[in-house]
């Protein structure tokens, strides 16, 4: 995007991009606009990243429409809240498409979302780029599927991949593991790629249990005790961000101390949950996508979540941004590149751009393979620690709370073991 120009522009190149643009812009103005379509949960449990991915897709919005649009057009955004409820899905891409005439979809924020829109999309033939599915694609292999999460082929395991290698390095070696997820559709993913971890790095599973996701469960005590009577060296849960939060608290409170705690826990990446557990997230080892360390600083980077946090207020949205804000501008800024690879909007004409094309965005280079999945993935393991009760927005906006301690080639610190070391 040209605002996020790196600053060493010449003058004389901005003031002529700014003519181009003004003239571009007014060009655009007398055609239909480009309608981009999708479902988003702006309220709900889901919402607190579901509205920092729409703030991201606006930004892009209304840099594109300054740029001068898509092929002469400007672009608009239709979207509908689906109130983090699965069953809104369907009905809502039925609309977009018969009623309000959208001519490209792209899905809401998270798995549980995504998956249902897929018959929808399937039956009328769109492209569709998703946003932090897990596996989505497994059993629908929609050719026109495109994943916008750093899972990289190993898709289920990808999420929990960090924790148990970092736990195989340690000496002695932990040996058991527990599991414990919510019968719903990621978590259930993310627990197959844990156990299929937990077997690649000799770890015996002595505990496997899934529990009725919130509103069905509102009490995680006794899911925390049943973890606890396992007494595993490894406690491992996938779970989605109302459990994620319970499950932590329910662990503070129970004394739960394995050698190794965290998982695949949704929603522990936000900052209004960081702020809500600060300290008892001390230990905890858990999946991220993107953290603010200088190596994961790419070509307009600090420029997106500059905007985004001057605008994040206004909105009512995360502060910051980190986890959602800049996916969701990438999601339609890799669905843009694709758009003017194809010189078109037909959705064949644009998969086939998304098939062939290497992205550069925001929060990297990005290349599909197969399933519509990354090619390589870039996901991480962090430890959280030495969170106090004083922890604000000015601690979760740096990295001296937390370590990533796997890759290798991402890695800015070593694990702090067993986690009661880290428990503060």
């Amino acid at each position: 995007m040209l605002r996020f120009l790196k600053s060493g522009a010449v003058a004389g190149l901005a003031v002529a991009a700014g003519v181009a643009m003004a003239a571009g812009a007014a060009n655009a103005q007398g055609k239909e606009p480009i309608k981009i379509g999708f479902a988003q949960s702006l309220t709900g449990p889901l919402s607190p990243n579901g509205k920092q991915a729409l703030l991201g897709m606006k930004i892009w919005e209304d840099q594109i429409n300054k740029e001068g649009g898509l092929l002469g057009r400007q672009v608009k955004l239709v979207y509908y809240d689906d109130k983090s409820s699965p069953a809104e899905v369907p009905g809502i891409y039925t609309k977009l498409l018969d009623v309000d005439k959208a001519d490209l979809v792209v899905s809401g924020y998270a798995t549980n979302q995504i998956a249902p829109a897929m018959p929808v999309v399937i039956r009328k033939g769109k492209t569709f780029i998703g946003l932090f599915g897990l596996d989505v694609n497994d059993k629908f292999k929609y050719p026109k599927y495109f994943a916008i999460i750093p899972t990289g082929q190993d898709t289920k395991g990808s999420f929990t991949e960090g924790f148990f290698a970092a736990a195989a390095a340690q000496k002695p070696k932990p040996q058991t593991v527990s599991l414990a997820y919510a019968d719903a559709e990621f978590s259930q993913n993310a627990c197959e790629g844990a156990r299929a971890n937990a077997k690649k790095y000799g770890f015996k599973v002595v505990y496997d249990k899934a529990y009725p996701p919130p509103p069905k469960t509102t009490d995680f005590a006794p899911i925390v005790q049943a973890l606890k009577a396992a007494n595993a060296d490894l406690v491992a849960v996938c779970a989605y961000p109302l459990d994620s939060v319970g499950i932590v608290q329910a662990a503070a409170e129970a004394g739960l101390k394995p050698k190794m705690f965290g998982g695949a826990l949704v929603g522990l990446q936000a900052t209004v949950f960081k702020d809500k557990l600060k300290g008892k997230l001390n230990g905890i080892v858990n999946y991220e996508t993107w953290v603010p360390d200088k190596k994961q600083m790419y070509d307009g980077t600090e420029a997106f979540f500059k905007e985004y946090q001057a605008r994040a207020k206004a909105e009512g949205v995360d502060a910051l941004g980190y986890y959602l804000g800049g996916w969701g501008y990438v999601q339609l800024q890799v669905l843009g590149d694709a758009i003017k690879a194809a010189k078109s909007i037909d959705d064949n004409k644009v998969a086939d751009a998304l098939r062939k094309g290497t992205f550069k965005t925001v929060m990297g280079q990005i290349k599909f393979g197969k399933k519509g999945e990354w090619a390589e993935s870039r996901m991480m393991a962090v430890q959280y620690h030495d969170i106090t009760d004083k922890a604000d927005l000015e601690t979760w906006r740096g990295m001296s709370y937390q370590n990533v301690i796997w890759p290798p080639s991402l890695k800015t610190g070593d694990v702090i073991y067993p986690y009661e070391k880290a428990v503060k």
